[in-house]
């Protein structure tokens, strides 16, 4: 393993005592356009531990996108291996990958993804329903989960009744609902104002202390760099090293 886990502030405590969620070992990724091919990840290492908060860093084109892709089993690598909890994803089959989306990764998206027909507490429940979880159980977790980021009260509004921010604590409260081994935040702030932004990074700040969520961004805002407890800088496909 590269020292691509001391880039940056570290966690508290020392982030390779930790429980490691996922790894990239060696990982390159290329796309081909036409005839050339174009490399968006070149060999690149990391580990996240468990309860991390952290941040992936760099321009745009860097390859933070693409690194949350490939951890989320949106995508394959071209080479090395992504795993996830120890289990290496390319190993794995379709229905398999499907599953570990489902109970493992947390998603929180830039444009929020919300299904537009369905209520704040549908679209927060969606993936427990989908676990086969109690429907008691069930709607004490996402009424728990909605109140813990602001929105209790609001449980039967519809997305086109919510402001980008209540629209964007839904889905952070959708991407906890499964109690997910990590969530991967894909420039969460991006369609916010400054003041709504860092309510949502209260929020998840404090997700991560007192309930021991692991975040993993995918950011070029310095708000959040500056909540971030590890910062990873990507550029050209690579950890940049200090």
């Amino acid at each position: 393993m590269t020292n691509a886990i001391k880039v940056g502030r570290e966690a508290e405590g020392n982030v390779e005592e930790g429980e490691t969620i996922v790894e990239l070992d060696h990982v390159t990724k290329v796309y081909r356009q036409g005839t050339v091919d174009v490399f968006a990840l070149r060999g690149l290492s990391l580990r996240i531990a468990k309860g991390e908060f952290s941040a992936l860093s760099g321009p745009s084109g860097s390859g933070k996108t693409t690194a949350l892709n490939l951890i989320g089993a949106l995508d394959t690598p071209s080479e090395g291996r992504v795993l996830l909890e120890g289990k290496d994803l390319s190993t794995l089959g379709r229905r398999e990958l499907s599953r570990i989306r489902r109970d493992r990764i947390g998603f929180v998206f830039q444009a929020y993804n919300l299904m537009p027909v369905l209520t704040a507490f549908e679209n927060a429940e969606m993936v427990p329903r989908l676990q086969g979880v109690d429907s008691k159980e069930r709607r004490d977790r996402v009424m728990a989960l909605l109140a813990d980021v602001g929105l209790e009260g609001m449980e039967d509004r519809l997305p086109s009744a919510l402001s980008g921010g209540q629209q964007q604590r839904v889905a952070i409260a959708r991407a906890i609902a499964s109690n997910p081994a990590i969530v991967l935040a894909d420039e969460p702030t991006a369609n916010v104002d400054s003041e709504t932004a860092e309510h949502l990074l209260d929020i998840m700040q404090r997700l991560n202390r007192e309930r021991g969520v692991t975040f993993l961004f995918s950011t070029h805002d310095p708000r959040v760099m500056n909540r971030a407890s590890r910062i990873i800088r990507i550029v050209d496909g690579r950890v940049e090293v200090d």
